[in-house]
């Protein structure tokens, strides 16, 4: 395969070290399958559900002065951008992240976008009607859906990301004025979006905002579930489209396996295999993809600035953990 001989190897290293914040049961086999076709280990490092993406950022920050990490790959690109702001990722530009959009990519490579997610509303259709739902996530803070909404603490994971791109594209005031509206509205705040998920399932509310990946699993889990894409009408703002992101650290220590290991990511193989095993969306043209997999061509999408929402992020938290005290 062509991505393995991309980048070189300027070590004798027989492993690659890898922070990851993607779910180990789909994350896992990606690192096992690149192990058996390169015969390099991988060491990886997980995020807990809970502390989803900011555990091993943490990790990364606090390992600045002497890097234990070669590659982090996260489920959402702002994290990285956090960390390219302070020094801690290294550019990088192979034949492989040529194969990406401009967008989804930071324009240095310092990240490097693949297999999309998109934040959806998934619904229990004993409790909601298709046509009751809200089309937009403004109509959300509406009389009619109060108590019966969720989703995950916006201080972790894809939560963080979607509300740092709110703020981000409407201005801090507005934002701010919606999210009173949620919290006015008694919306339920989950402990991650499987939680959400589950609460849905468990019709413990009657909807909520979660990723594609974890709505397609409560689909398999239960007909009593569906999903939409929020804010698809004229004059929305679109549905936010997450991709993967993948970094070389600044200073790693097997840094040619590192840039092997992307390389290995940055290809349809691999996309088409987190298309099959968790409804990811492929970035690369021509990949194969599961019939009923929705494609980015169909989508409208949220028209964001990754490295302002990723300033962003880094802005709101205290404000965010005040929201959450009240």
């Amino acid at each position: 395969m062509s991505f393995l001989v991309l980048g070189g190897c300027d070590n004798n290293s027989d492993e690659v070290i890898v922070y990851t914040t993607v779910d180990q049961i789909f994350s896992e086999p990606i690192l096992k399958d690149f192990e058996l076709e390169t015969g390099i280990r991988v060491r990886a490092v997980y995020d807990t559900e809970e502390t989803k993406s900011t555990g091993v950022m943490n990790r990364l920050i606090a390992e600045k002065k002497n890097p234990q990490c070669d590659v982090f790959w996260s489920g959402d690109p702002v994290r990285n951008g956090v960390l390219q702001s302070i020094g801690i990722t290294k550019a990088f530009q192979s034949d492989q992240t040529d194969l990406i959009p401009a967008h989804f990519k930071e324009i240095d490579n310092h990240w490097i976008g693949f297999s999309a997610r998109a934040r959806v509303l998934i619904y229990n259709k004993k409790l909601i009607s298709a046509d009751s739902l809200p089309q937009s996530i403004i109509d959300i803070i509406h009389p009619q859906y109060k108590a019966k909404f969720t989703f995950a603490n916006p201080l972790f994971g894809t939560t963080t990301f979607h509300v740092s791109a709110i703020f981000a594209t409407w201005g801090d005031e507005d934002a701010r004025q919606w999210m009173n509206a949620l919290r006015d509205n008694e919306l339920v705040i989950a402990s991650s979006n499987g939680d959400v998920k589950k609460r849905v399932m468990n019709g413990e509310v009657a909807f909520g905002i979660t990723d594609t990946d974890d709505a397609f699993e409560a689909m398999k889990e239960s007909s009593d579930v569906d999903f939409i894409f929020l804010d698809q009408q004229a004059g929305g703002i679109g549905t936010l489209i997450m991709p993967n992101a993948i970094s070389l650290i600044n200073g790693a220590p097997n840094s040619g396996n590192a840039k092997l290991f992307i390389n290995y990511l940055l290809s349809s193989k691999t996309e088409s295999k987190l298309a099959i095993s968790c409804a990811q969306m492929p970035l690369i043209q021509d990949t194969d993809i599961p019939g009923d997999l929705p494609s980015l061509d169909q989508i409208v999408p949220m028209k964001i600035d990754y490295k302002l929402t990723s300033e962003k992020l880094a802005e709101i938290q205290p404000w965010l953990k005040q929201w959450l005290e009240k």
